[in-house]
Formats: structure tokens, C-alpha cells, sequence
């Protein structure tokens, strides 16, 4: 059965040309913003890597990466599910210096996805990682950045308005900062999925932090891999989406594993065998750059600025016939 709801007044603002000048407009102005404010250089990013490298991310654990073989090369690949990893070698190969970074454009192919309004078995964003010192690792650095982030969709939602006048979304540029544990102790009884939307209705823009660790619940607010963020200096970015009436998050992202985080984390998630790995002997051995960094979704971010209600809108995919099929009779069209 499809997860995809159609709001009965539901009118998308641009028809599908402008749409598609409108998401290169996004595009081009975000990552202009981005780049000066966390001053980030474009790299070029692999689609697959070699798994045993441990570069993948494992996500949550149960997603399965699309492997294939590679008879030339007497290799296995992996498509990867996000560079979160990769990038911080990339920082280490290409010779970063503190205080400056990278950005890519990451494709990825998600075959476990749940399929609705604003999942997709394709993921599209920007992934980006600085080099920072032992002194950055900080809440309040933390926070300095989100808002930096949230400052630059901001100021694109604003250029995008004066080019679409007919683009009606406005975003609250204050970031409300709360832990997932002070998430729970305000909404006991909801689940984290209903804290997420109660928090970012109320406020418009929420940074989440502290994801990944056990609640005093014995829950976890998300599920997050334990080798690249630190589960004590994390979080995602939701923004409230009018049109579909929930929580969008737009990104997720923090300052990455030391040596000691590292240690802590993987005995906690009972993968003490990824140790051998190159990437993670690198971290654990320190020989890798201290880092912050995350992933911007990019059609995420085009759904909230232009007002979509359907990710189908704003990027090509495949979807199931019922999903089709509503958004047929509702007048919205899938690219």
C-alpha cells in the first residue's frame, strides 16, 4: 500500500519548465552560500567504492548496499549510501589545512528506502567536510555551523523568491537547539518521530543534536552509524514544511569521531571487527584530520523552497503504480 498523501489543495507554483530552471537556480545560489560560508572547495566523489576499505556507510545497520563485480578490476564494488567516510580521507589525501574543506555532489542508490512523499530510493545531496582543531570540538562550534547552514538556505530562499515571485515559502532563520534526551523528557509519551514534528512545528527550524547513543528511556532517538559522527557533537536539521504539514530534514551532520569516540563507539554498537579496517585504524591511530561535516539533501531542500509535496517533483526515480497512480489524481506530476 502506498505512504504517498496528497493535500486536496495542493497546486504546485511552477509548471515543470520552470521547475527545472527553478532546481538549477537552487542549486547554483545554496552552494555559492555554502561554499563561502564554511570555505569549501568542489571535489569530484566515487559513485562506488571498494567495501573493503570500510569507506561505505553502514547507515542504521540493515540497508543493503547495491554490490556488483568488476571482471577488469577482479574486484567487488559497493554503490555507496553517503561519502560521511570517504570525504574525511579525501581531507587527508588532498592536503586540507585547518579551518578549510570540501563539498561534492553524492548520488546514491538506496534500495531499502521506504517509499513516500519525500523518500526515494535515489538520494541526492551535497556532502561536505572541514578540517577543524582539537579546540572546535564543541557544542557551541557546533551550533555556529548549523546556523551557518541554516543562514544559507535562508538567504537562497530569499534569491529564489526574486526570481519566482509566485513561490510563497518563508523560513524562520533562528535555530532552536535542543538534545534528543531534552526531546524526550518534553514529549514522554510520543514516539521520536512525533517529538521531531512537535518540536519543529512549534519553532520552524530545530537542530537536534545528541543522536545515535541509548535515551535514559533505553531507546535511541535515531539510529546513526558509529564510525564517523561523535553521538555526543551531532544532529540533524529539521525545517517545518507547510504543505505537507511535518518535519523536513534537510540535513544531517556533525563533528566526526576522535580516536577516543571511535573506541567508545564501536564497542557500544558491537562492531569491534571493523577496527582492522584501513579507515578506521587511520582514526584510531590519529592519522587522520580532526573534521566536521554532513550532508545537505538536495532535493530535499528544492521540495522546501519550492513548496513541493512529492519528492517525485523535483527528481526522477522509480515508483510503485499506486503511488502513480494518486499523484495522477491529484494533478501532480512526477518527473
Amino acid at each position: 500500500m502506498s505512504k504517498t498523501v496528497i493535500p486536496e489543495s495542493y497546486r504546485a507554483g511552477l509548471d515543470l519548465y520552470d521547475t527545472q530552471t527553478a532546481i538549477g537556480s537552487i542549486k547554483e545560489i545554496f552552494i555559492n552560500h555554502l561554499g563561502r560560508a564554511l570555505h569549501l572547495r568542489r571535489v569530484t566523489a566515487p559513485l562506488f567504492v571498494d567495501p573493503a576499505m570500510g569507506l561505505n556507510d553502514d547507515l542504521n545497520g540493515v540497508e543493503r548496499p547495491v554490490s556488483f563485480d568488476i571482471p577488469a578490476a577482479g574486484v567487488n564494488a559497493q554503490v555507496v549510501h553517503s561519502l560521511a567516510k570517504w570525504k574525511r580521507m579525501a581531507l587527508h589525501q588532498y592536503g586540507f589545512r585547518e579551518g578549510r574543506g570540501l563539498y561534492t555532489d553524492m548520488n546514491a542508490i538506496r534500495r531499502d528506502e521506504e517509499l513516500d512523499n519525500i523518500h526515494s530510493i535515489y538520494v541526492d545531496q551535497w556532502d561536505w567536510e572541514k578540517v577543524i582543531t582539537p579546540e572546535c570540538r564543541t557544542r557551541e562550534y557546533l551550533c555556529d555551523t548549523v546556523q551557518s547552514i541554516v543562514n544559507a538556505i535562508v538567504a537562497t530562499s530569499h534569491d529564489l523568491r526574486v526570481r519566482f515571485p509566485q513561490i510563497r515559502t518563508v523560513l524562520n532563520p533562528e535555530v532552536t537547539f535542543i538534545t534528543s534526551q531534552e526531546l524526550e523528557d518534553l514529549y514522554p509519551d510520543l514516539t521520536p518521530k512525533q517529538r521531531e514534528q512537535a518540536i519543529t512545528k512549534k519553532h520552524g527550524t530545530v537542530f537536534i543534536m545528541q543522536i545515535g547513543d541509548l535515551l535514559r528511556s533505553g531507546k535511541k532517538h535515531d539510529g546513526r552509524a558509529p564510525d564517523y559522527d561523535d553521538w555526543t557533537l551531532n544532529g540533524d536539521i529539521l525545517f517545518w514544511h507547510a504543505p505537507l504539514e511535518c518535519a523536513l530534514e534537510i540535513s544531517s551532520m556533525g563533528i566526526r569521531v576522535d580516536a577516543k569516540a571511535m573506541d567508545e563507539q564501536l564497542s557500544k554498537a558491537n562492531c569491534n571487527d571493523r577496527r582492522a579496517l584501513p579507515f578506521h585504524k587511520m582514526v584510531l591511530e590519529d592519522r587522520l584530520p580532526l573534521s566536521i561535516g554532513g550532508g545537505i539533501g538536495q532535493s530535499r531542500l528544492c521540495m522546501l523552497l519550492l513548496g513541493n509535496v512529492h519528492i517525485g517533483e523535483v527528481q526522477v526515480s522509480l515508483w510503485d503504480e499506486e503511488t502513480r497512480r494518486i499523484c495522477a489524481e491529484h494533478g501532480v506530476e512526477l518527473l
